[in-house]
């Protein structure tokens, strides 16, 4: 597995692992099968793995602290506070506090088994709360070694130049994709100039991308995609356009689409690292074959010029979804 720094020696797998579908949204969870996807990962070289306090809520970084006793594999943990829901609930509201932070921290360390998170992230942004007042409290728990770096998600690139002077910033987490291209106008390019890694989730556009949506939308109990803007009916059937061009390309270049889709994110600079989500060990080789992938500069191209030519029907997220997005 090729290594990539996000920023300030923070060195991780070139692909890591999304869990959050480990414990809902996307459908049933089955521990017995994510903790083999788990240990299955690190045999491949993943080392970066990705969770949250509200993914559960809580069950996700249990899931986690429970495969830490059972690896000697070096691993990195990135979680995330900020979204507070009840379980059973996808209502949810978005809190920044210094004193939130340390609480949800301290809990989170508790459920991982860990003494220290590798990567902290501020999962929404609290609109009604300076930024500033937020990375003063996240100082302190770097500088008490509860967590070694700050991370921030769906955030704006003022918002993170601002953060960014209180406390470095080692990571941006924000959904991008072939279909989800809009940190290219002002968040990439904040990130470069900052020197601040960058994490794209939902890189496989929740799986869209793989072509799994051939016919009529069908999803399991649970699936939160059932209610997502770019899933309805009345959206598939031109965004399988999408989904077709894709399909075509990987042909021609001897990959599955999962591949390419995560191949071309990894063209788009040594600063970026992928965390596509999984709860299958079939997708997560997969995935973890996209290194292999080479595409050239001509390929990047044609699928970007393909892609682009065909418009995405849908929103990311419905209105609670965005609730914290920085826009």
């Amino acid at each position: 597995m090729q290594k990539r720094t996000l920023a300030r020696e923070f060195q991780v797998s070139a692909i890591g692992l999304g869990c959050m579908g480990m414990s809902e949204f996307y459908g049933p969870r089955d521990d017995e099968v994510a903790m083999q996807v788990l240990h299955e990962a690190t045999d491949l070289g993943v080392d970066f793995f990705d969770t949250a306090d509200m993914y559960g809520p809580h069950h996700n970084e249990r899931l986690l602290g429970d495969f830490l006793k059972q690896t000697s594999a070096p691993v990195k943990i990135a979680t995330k506070f900020g979204i507070v829901r009840n379980p059973g609930e996808y209502k949810r509201s978005v809190d920044n506090s210094p004193a939130y932070a340390r609480k949800a921290c301290e809990a989170s360390l508790k459920r991982l088994g860990i003494d220290q998170i590798d990567l902290y992230y501020v999962h929404r942004i609290e609109q009604e709360r300076d930024i500033e007042e937020t990375m003063g409290g996240l100082s302190k728990l770097v500088a008490e070694g509860k967590i070694a770096h700050v991370g921030l998600c769906e955030v704006s690139a003022k918002t993170l130049r601002r953060a960014h002077k209180v406390h470095p910033v080692t990571a941006v987490q924000t959904e991008y994709s072939l279909w989800s291209r809009h940190v290219e106008a002002e968040i990439l390019p904040a990130c470069r100039e900052l020197g601040i890694g960058f994490v794209p989730y939902s890189p496989l556009g929740r799986g869209f991308l793989t072509g799994t949506f051939q016919g009529e939308a069908e999803f399991e109990e649970g699936d939160f995609r059932a209610n997502l803007p770019r899933f309805q009916e009345q959206a598939l059937g031109a965004n399988r356009r999408i989904a077709d061009e894709v399909a075509r390309m990987a042909t021609e270049k001897g990959c599955s689409p999962a591949q390419l889709s995560l191949a071309w994110i990894l063209t788009k600079g040594q600063d970026i690292v992928p965390i596509p989500g999984t709860k299958r060990l079939e997708y997560l080789h997969d995935n973890v074959g996209a290194v292999e992938v080479n595409l050239t500069v001509d390929d990047v191209a044609k699928l970007e010029i393909a892609v682009e030519a065909l418009p995405v029907a849908g929103a990311r997220y419905t209105p609670e979804g965005m609730k914290g997005v920085d826009a």
